[in-house]
Order: structure tokens, then sequence, then C-alpha cells
């Protein structure tokens, strides 16, 4: 990954909460190649995620827990001395968060609230980085958002992210926490198995020969921002934290390229060579913005990063994924 210190990891001791998820995976492995000593978080474990299906549970420390948990989470950095925290950990479904709000608030604003206070009360946190996500900003007519836009969310999945990024600032501003957060797009990537989000669900049902299924009137714009890039750009904030003038502030991180639903259903059945599988557009979704893509063009200035993979590179490597993951499930 373009500008990863693979050193500063070796020996380094990081806690990875929600590291189960699609990108949590992605971490995790990265981090043990890089030879740091990796803690992972799970609150319940999930067999068929990569961080099991592939091994990387057995090369960390799993705790079992949960994060609004705040003695819990303050006992695992204290007993194995954690230097950086990625919180990851989140409920990110916005149906579900549609259907229970209560549980979704708990999880991602006080679950985060209970990491940060925590941190503050550890003196070898070194580092904190929160994931929120491009949802926080919510709903605006200028586009694409930059860090300054204002953090905006509506409905409760977007809420959920406005405040968590909030707290997150405020633990910064009141007491100096070294933090910093992330903005991403929709990631995508192997390891993704709720099936009801676009591009596993796309794959899926071309594999099986099945028209795939579109929620909205599939003309929703995103940036939709491969998972291993997601990673590259983690481990590179992360890195650049020893410097202090970049704490409290918050990144997104895009390839910035912006594509309807529609779009991206029909490049996947393109390179599976489904085109025969006409999507079928149900526009049953409510509580979704409509238009939401990013400027990374920060990220780009402060830190040095770029995007490592076209949106054509990274389905392909997903449909690779999912093709022997789905093959060896039968």
């Amino acid at each position: 990954m373009a500008g990863i210190n693979v050193n500063f990891w070796r020996q380094h001791r990081v806690l990875v909460t929600g590291c189960s998820g699609l990108l949590g995976g992605w971490l995790t492995k990265a981090l043990v190649e890089a030879g740091a000593e990796g803690v992972g978080v799970v609150r319940d474990k999930v067999p068929q995620t990569m961080l099991y299906n592939e091994g990387w549970d057995r090369r960390i420390s799993i705790v079992s827990g949960d994060i609004v948990d705040l003695g819990f989470i303050t006992r695992v950095l204290n007993e194995y001395e954690i230097e950086t925290v990625f919180h990851l950990a989140a409920q990110t479904i916005v149906g579900t968060a549609n259907r229970e709000p209560v549980s979704t608030f708990d999880a991602n604003i006080r679950g985060t609230w209970s990491v940060l206070e925590s941190c503050r009360q550890i003196p070898t946190v070194r580092r904190v980085v929160i994931a929120s996500s491009d949802k926080a900003y919510g709903n605006q007519q200028q586009l694409p958002y930059d860090e300054n836009s204002p953090l905006e969310g509506r409905h409760p999945y977007d809420v959920s992210k406005s405040c968590a990024d909030l707290v997150a600032q405020s633990y910064y501003v009141t007491y100096g926490l070294p933090v910093c957060i992330t903005r991403c797009g929709n990631l995508y990537g192997g390891g993704d198995l709720n099936f009801n989000r676009l591009v596993p669900g796309t794959i899926r049902s071309a594999l099986s020969g099945e028209h795939p299924l579109i929620r909205s009137d599939g003309q929703y714009l995103r940036d939709y921002f491969y998972v291993k890039d997601g990673v590259g750009a983690y481990l590179l904030l992360a890195q650049k934290m020893d410097d202090e003038a970049i704490w409290g502030q918050a990144f997104n991180f895009s390839n910035e390229i912006q594509v309807t639903v529609l779009e991206v259903t029909r490049q996947i059945l393109n390179l599976m060579d489904r085109e025969d599988l006409e999507p079928r557009v149900l526009n049953e979704v409510n509580n979704e913005i409509l238009h939401q893509y990013l400027t990374a063009s920060k990220a780009r200035d402060l830190l040095g990063w770029t995007p490592s993979y076209s949106l054509y590179e990274g389905l392909r490597e997903t449909i690779v994924w999912y093709t022997h993951h789905l093959a060896n499930r039968e």
C-alpha cells in the first residue's frame, strides 16, 4: 500500500473494534502482515466472516464484549497496553437503523463516547482513529462534500454518525485527545456478508443466475470506495498522527468517482458476463439521501494519500473473492 511504513507497525500494540466487519477484517489482516500485536473486540462471533473464515482471529488476541461498556473497554486498553485504537464497531445498516433507531444510537453514539472516554484515561494510547461516514454530512445541496461542510444528518443512521463525529471532535478540543476522524464513501469488497447491500447482493444474484434487485429507483448517486483503499487510508492516517497538527481533524476518503446504483449494478454484470440478467428496480427505499459524494483533496494535500484502485479493478477483485467464497460454502 502506497505510503505505508510497515516498520511503524511492527510490534505496535493496536486495538481494532469491529474487527469482524468488512473494513475491520481487512484492516486486521494488514496489521497482522505488518507485524503488529493486534487485539480485536468482538460482540457477536460470526464464523462466516473473513476474520474467522480465513483464520485471522488466530493471529490476534480476541476479546468478547460490548463497546458501550466503558469498564470493559478501559480494561482492554489498560491490560493490553494499547498504543493505537481504530474504532470501527458500529451498526452500519441504514434499514436496520430506520426500523430500530435506539439500538443504532446506542452502538454508534454511546459506543463512540465509551471508547473515547476509555482512551482519555489510559496513558499508553497515543492515537485514536474514529470511523465516521459520508452520511454524517446529511443531505446537502452543495456537492461534493468537503470537511468544512456542516454535519446535518436527519435520518437515524446519518444522525448517529453526525453525533459520533462531533463527540470525537469534542474530545480533542476539550481534552487534547490525539484523535482523527475518517469520513469514507460507500465501502465495498470481499468479506461483506450483508447481501442486502448492492455489491455483494448483485454478485450473489449473478452467480445464482438471478436478476439483481435494486431497492431504490437506481438513480441514487454515491462514491464506491474499495476496502483495500480504505485500509491504506486508515493506516496512513494513523502514521501521520505523529504530527500533532492534524489531531482533531476529519478526513474524507474517496476515489472521487460518482456513479449511480444502476451503473454499478450493470458494471458488475458486465464483468461477470451476465448482461442478460436485467436488474429489477423495486423503488422501495425511504429515508435515504439521493446524492452523496466527497472530495478527498484534503487527504491528498495533507497526508499524501491517493487511492490505488479504480472502480473497475476493485469490483473485479471483489467478484473473484465472492466467487471463491460462495463456491466453498456449497
